[in-house]
């Protein structure tokens, strides 16, 4: 009567009403089997039962514990491999880093101000880890030259996994070394001012159509949505040769889709925006490729011409210079990157802009007198020129100190592909190395008063110094569409000045970065026509 627990572990025999009270135990915990035989055997099982999941808990504990601990040791070792003298700075937590932090930080659009308190903290170069890989931040006018201009077999191209998952391993951003200036060539090709030259008409033309479809009639619209429709429709039209319709419209879609993971983590799991994005991704090369095979048809069939399109004139390039010759891999993953960079830098810049023009009235008054001197050399129906475009020098000043304190794109990223020492330390192979935009355009050295906007700065006789102002990038890397995005801008805001009058809704347009800024309102804005003139 007296046993204790330890013996009933053993399997010695319990009294008649032990076993009875034992059974209720049984049925009130549910720990046990409800089984017909009500033997010591169910008493054992049940303390038993208890003693193995604390044991197991215990060692899971204790494993996790020790994986963790080794995943830790092993990623600092490899991390710090052959590397004596690596930048300052932490590395955080494994596989993670820094990845949330700057994705929270980019949410609300503080990222340059986190950097440039990395730049306080450490210095012009520094180390931290981005989706376990670790990165190194540089800076500076002689950054951005090293960064422009390093050698393509120690830099290699390399953008965020999301992007490069979404847009493809074969597009000119990640190329490097003979792929790179291949692909290069035959997208300047048909972005160079000779060739573009004939597209203003068309670019008119569309702007026109986009004005006249959203806002002639309306009382108030959201900016950024719609000149993210008016820069798709230009690309759309200009790279895709696609006119207005189904087509076009379910295009739209599928770049929307994309677009809204490009700065998410490369999770691919159903209900991810990623995975969503891949989806999109996948329909959209498959709609890519049947434009090759119908531009490559009409080609041998001599019913097109080689400039139609984007995507004509790489298929048709490669017959006259086959060391330029791209592969339909090649031209599918670079029509997607294009559109994409194309279609939000240009409407974020446009979108600036326009808030601009609505709450700086001496910036306005200065763009109107220019636009004015135009329209009134031109009947209504007359389409703008190449020359007409000449005449707006200031209104490509303000653009580009808009681009200076706003830049599009937050920076860039680049592969080690092999070790090399910068600055007195040593950047490991494998780690990639990021540039920010914004360190050089807001350093008073380069940009006296740098906050103060000074369209003049882009005005004067001498020009700003190479690797300084590089929201087009710089030197053999400069991106090769800016001549269109200068195009695109300057017959945009012609006719918004010459044809409409607004103010903002609201007196704060918060932003956030996706990794372009976006407008989280939308930027709304109250409209009327001048005159009442209609564009058709």
């Amino acid at each position: 009567m007296q046993r204790t627990t330890n013996s009933r572990y053993h399997g010695q025999p319990e009294t008649l009403e032990n076993e009875r009270i034992n059974r209720k135990e049984c049925r009130v915990s549910n720990v046990t089997t409800r089984t017909d035989r009500a033997t010591n055997r169910t008493a054992v099982c049940h303390h038993s039962s208890k003693i193995s999941l604390g044991v197991s808990t215990m060692d899971l504990t204790i494993c996790l514990t020790f994986c963790l601990l080794l995943v830790s040791f092993l990623y600092l070792a490899l991390t710090r491999k052959g590397s004596k003298n690596l930048p300052p700075g932490s590395l955080g937590f494994p596989l993670i880093g820094q990845s949330f932090e700057l994705l929270r930080v980019m949410q609300t659009n503080k990222a340059e101000q986190w950097l440039q308190e990395r730049s306080r903290k450490y210095g012009p170069v520094s180390k931290f880890s981005l989706l376990g890989t670790p990165t190194v931040f540089i800076h500076g006018h002689s950054a951005n030259k090293f960064i422009f201009t390093c050698d393509a077999n120690v830099l290699g191209n390399q953008q965020p996994a999301p992007f490069r998952k979404i847009c493809g391993e074969r597009n000119i951003m990640e190329l490097t070394g003979d792929d790179h200036k291949r692909v290069r060539g035959a997208i300047v090709s048909f972005l160079k001012p000779e060739m573009l030259k004939q597209y203003v008409g068309k670019m008119d033309e569309e702007v026109r159509d986009y004005l006249e479809m959203y806002w002639h009639g309306a009382q108030k619209v959201m900016v950024m949505p719609l000149m993210k429709t008016l820069t798709f429709n230009i690309m759309s039209s200009l790279l895709f040769g696609i006119e207005q319709g189904e087509r076009r419209n379910n295009l739209l879609e599928l770049i929307r889709s994309m677009m809204n993971a490009l700065s998410s983590l490369p999770i691919n799991l159903p209900f991810t925006r990623f995975h969503h994005s891949l989806k999109a991704s996948a329909k959209l090369r498959t709609l890519i490729q049947d434009l090759i095979n119908e531009r490559r048809a009409a080609l041998e069939q001599g019913i097109a011409i080689p400039n139609r399109d984007f995507i004509t004139c790489l298929i048709s390039i490669g017959k006259n210079d086959p060391s330029i010759c791209m592969s339909d891999e090649e031209i599918i993953d670079s029509t997607i990157a294009v559109m994409i960079a194309g279609h939000d830098t240009s409407s974020v810049l446009l979108t600036f802009l326009v808030k601009l023009l609505g709450t700086d009235q001496s910036v306005y008054a200065n763009i109107m007198r220019e636009h004015e001197e135009i329209a009134k050399s031109k009947t209504l129906e007359e389409l703008l020129t190449w020359d007409d475009l000449a005449k707006m020098k200031y209104t490509w000043s303000v653009a580009m100190e808009t681009l200076r304190m706003n830049p599009p794109l937050l920076g860039s990223f680049r592969k080690v592909l092999k070790e090399f020492q910068y600055e007195g330390y040593t950047i490991p192979k494998g780690w990639q190395v990021i540039w920010a935009t914004n360190m050089t355009h807001m350093d008073e050295r380069i940009f006296p008063d740098p906050t103060k906007f000074d369209p003049s700065r882009f005005e004067k006789q001498t020009p700003i110094p190479p690797y300084c102002f590089v929201a087009f990038g710089g030197g053999p890397r400069i991106c090769p569409g800016n001549e269109f995005a200068r195009i695109e801008t300057l017959v945009t805001i012609h006719y918004l000045v010459t044809r409409f009058r607004w103010k903002l809704c609201y007196s704060d347009n918060p932003i956030s970065r996706m990794p372009f800024p976006v407008f989280r309102n939308g930027m709304p804005i109250e409209i009327e026509p001048k005159d009442t003139v209609r564009i058709h």
